[in-house]
């Protein structure tokens, strides 16, 4: 092998005539394997014609070229120069090719799992002080992360985060109000100071005095949440959500209010709780479930699936016969992914329990194989057709 200047060198003296025997036997032998070591660029990106383009372009810019006088000799000789370059030429563009061929598979699917590495949701989530102060909680150090009028913020190890109340009651302390924003693809914990504890969902959020100083405790949410409160005889815990209030003493339950879901539902898993909404007030017993219709409706009472409704909590994706549309709510928000859907498959059903820190390909893979829908994936967008 020789480079460039070499070879440039050699291609003149060849042009010139002035080559020996030695020198022109080299260059022969030369046009089968045509490399230059000092010349490269990244070929796998350009095709057949435009890699030969570029090669030709090279080989013309990097010589100095010398206008001769037309004679016969001169120009049987460019002939067979020409011949030379030519084959050379085509025997670079094949082995680049065989080259680029040979690799781009892989690299195809290097690339396309790249695309497809969406990855489950994790614990993350903001807090917004009462003064305004954001903190981003999942970069946030373990420690102490905020103080407030009687009330100190902790991160616990376990990520969990603690607010600790040193029994100051004043004006101040009432009107102190913090909110925890978990993002699509984020969930969170959080300990209120009197002890409650409060798992939020994806893209949900909750808001909350530092203190509890007055006749009741008083939370406001959005999406979806799970408590368990502490137990108080005399002041009652409520839950606001989307005009629809759920007040216990103690107890264990779960609240769906995401805007884009039929209604508010609250399953109850232990305790008793009273959930009303405008005239309508009905008491829940343990296993039992209330939903109120976004149009206002009476409040339905029915046999809760509390293994689903407390599915995301532990872990899982669990669904009865659920539309795909339901479905990919739940896989949008914790994948933060958006949906669109192709053709008419929004009224496809399927059942199933799968872990949510699957990789997002292993749930849709599940679903294709009742080969009723299909799926493609083009950055974060999930395509749903038949």
């Amino acid at each position: 092998m020789i480079t460039k200047t070499e070879f440039l060198a050699l291609y003149q003296k060849y042009m010139d005539g002035t080559c020996t025997p030695e020198e022109k036997k080299l260059m022969d032998s030369y046009r089968d394997e045509m490399l230059l070591q000092d010349d490269s660029w990244p070929y796998h990106n350009l095709n057949q014609h435009e890699v030969r383009n570029r090669v030709w372009q090279k080989l013309s810019d990097s010589r100095e070229v010398h206008k001769q006088p037309y004679l016969g000799f001169r120009y049987k000789k460019w002939l067979r120069v020409a011949a030379v370059l030519v084959l050379a030429v085509l025997a670079c563009i094949l082995f680049i090719t065989k080259q680029n061929w040979d690799k781009q598979p892989a690299i195809t699917a290097n690339q396309n799992n790249k695309k497809q590495q969406i990855l489950p949701g994790t614990n993350k989530a903001y807090l917004t002080l009462a003064n305004g102060t954001n903190i981003i909680l999942d970069d946030a150090k373990n420690g102490e992360i905020a103080a407030g009028e009687g009330v100190k913020v902790t991160k616990a190890a376990s990520g969990m985060l603690v607010y600790k109340f040193s029994k100051v009651n004043t004006a101040a302390s009432v009107q102190q109000f913090n909110t925890i924003t978990t993002p699509r693809g984020g969930q969170y914990k959080v300990v209120l100071e009197d002890g409650t504890l409060v798992w939020l969902n994806a893209a949900s959020s909750i808001r909350f005095p530092q203190a509890f100083t007055g006749a009741n405790r008083l939370v406001e949410i959005t999406g979806e949440a799970y408590f368990e409160v502490a137990k108080s005889k005399t002041k009652p815990f409520l839950v606001k959500a989307n005009g629809t209030q759920v007040e216990v003493l103690g107890t264990h339950f779960n609240v769906n209010a995401y805007n884009d879901d039929a209604g508010v539902t609250t399953t109850l898993i232990e305790g008793s709780v009273r959930m009303s909404n405008g005239k309508s007030v009905v008491l829940l017993s343990p296993g039992q479930q209330g939903v109120v219709a976004q149009n206002g409706a009476s409040i339905l009472v029915n046999k809760a699936d509390t293994e689903e409704s407390l599915a995301w909590i532990n872990g899982y994706f669990i669904f009865r016969d659920e539309s795909i549309v339901n479905i990919m709510k739940q896989v949008s928000r914790w994948y933060d992914v958006d949906v669109e859907y192709r053709d008419d498959v929004q009224l496809n059903e399927f059942g199933g329990t799968i872990s949510k820190y699957k990789n997002i390909t292993e749930l849709l893979n599940n679903m294709q194989l009742t080969r009723t829908i299909h799926y493609k994936i083009e950055g974060r967008r999930v395509i749903i057709m038949k």
